[in-house]
């Protein structure tokens, strides 16, 4: 009976590990993410990971992510998005300015004085790329957008803080929306990549730049300037740069249900928010520190001086409209509106 018992005991064991070993285990998804910042700046640290973390501690390790910063994967920025499409990463963060005139659209947050937070404004941009954004990403799941910190104006030798300051100055320009204000208010643009700044400054080629803070502290920019113009405190911000956060079409609608859910969780809106306000305070601030520990100087536009700035600045909305309605968008005007009342709503509720 003893040896009878030992038996059916040994059988029980043996069909209970057969069975789990018969059970499939979940699979797990290892993400690719592909970005041009370095691996210590601010997006890295502070955006992206925190993110990833929670989606992977909510997925119970199911879902993992393979950083590539600084772009590792090998590419120029300005091809992060062909990349997404096809496949070379499953997920980027890139600035879709690179390819403006693939993007009108988000264009219309990047344009002056459109925006008074970052944090606003990323909610209101992601409604409006939700409504209206399809087309232009394309074989994309959008996961975030969101502005950076304002463009500043950062100038070498004198303060900017009129107009005619701008007279003969050569500022470098990130995209054709700055080219052509800069030359609005009389300065010469200079279009050209961030890395290159430093040096060009440092050899008198560029007079300044227009850059937000996040860029200063990342390419130590406060160490070739002296002179750091923000606008009127209250007023709306000179401009600022879209991001977004977007994954491979094919590879998100081939996910499980169940992990599709938990990163919707993560994404969308909220993230949009969380991104803009990390921009708006946190980069802002130790920019500002930055430029402070070098006894460098931070102006801000006087309101009366601004409003020259933001009449002059007008014509660039028509040049949108025109823009938008080339690309096959009907109505450039009323989408612009739409744009803005999105931003008036989000800033209202932040202000509440």
């Amino acid at each position: 009976m003893k040896l009878l018992r030992t038996t059916l005991a040994a059988l029980c064991m043996s069909s209970s590990l057969a069975a789990t070993a018969a059970t499939p285990q979940p699979a797990v998804v290892t993400l690719k993410v592909h970005h041009f910042m370095p691996n210590d700046s601010v997006t890295q640290r502070e955006f992206l990971q925190p993110w990833a973390d929670r989606i992977s501690r909510e997925s119970g390790g199911r879902i993992r992510f393979h950083f590539f910063p600084a772009m590792q994967l090998g590419g120029k920025p300005s091809q992060l998005v062909d990349q997404v499409r096809d496949g070379t990463a499953d997920i980027v963060w890139t600035l879709p300015g690179y390819t403006s005139g693939n993007f009108p659209l988000t264009g219309a947050f990047e344009l002056p004085f459109m925006n008074r937070t970052a944090e606003a404004s990323s909610q209101a941009m992601w409604d409006f790329l939700q409504a209206h954004g399809q087309q232009e990403y394309r074989g994309m799941q959008l996961l975030a957008t969101h502005l950076t910190d304002s463009v500043v104006l950062h100038s070498r030798k004198q303060p900017i803080r009129s107009m005619a300051d701008f007279a003969g100055l050569k500022l470098r320009t990130a995209n054709p929306v700055q080219s052509r204000l800069i030359s609005l208010f009389g300065g010469q643009p200079q279009a050209m990549p961030i890395n290159p700044v430093p040096a060009a400054l440092a050899r008198g080629l560029l007079d300044g730049a227009a850059v937000p803070w996040d860029v200063v502290t990342s390419v130590k920019l406060q160490e070739r300037v002296k002179h750091h113009t923000e606008m009127a405190e209250g007023m709306p911000k000179l401009m600022h740069a879209a991001l977004v956060l977007a994954m491979n079409k094919a590879r998100y609608d081939g996910l499980p249900d169940d992990l599709k859910q938990i990163i919707d969780a993560n994404s969308g809106r909220a993230l949009s928010a969380r991104a803009g306000r990390l921009w708006d305070t946190g980069v802002v601030e130790t920019g500002r520190q930055r430029a402070r520990e070098r006894n460098n100087e931070i102006h801000f536009l006087a309101a009366d001086e601004q409003q020259r700035w933001m009449d002059a600045a007008r014509s660039l909305d028509g040049d949108w409209v025109t823009e938008v309605e080339s690309k096959g968008y009907r109505d450039g005007a009323g989408l612009l509106r739409e744009a803005r009342q999105l931003v008036t709503k989000y800033s209202g509720q932040a202000a509440r």
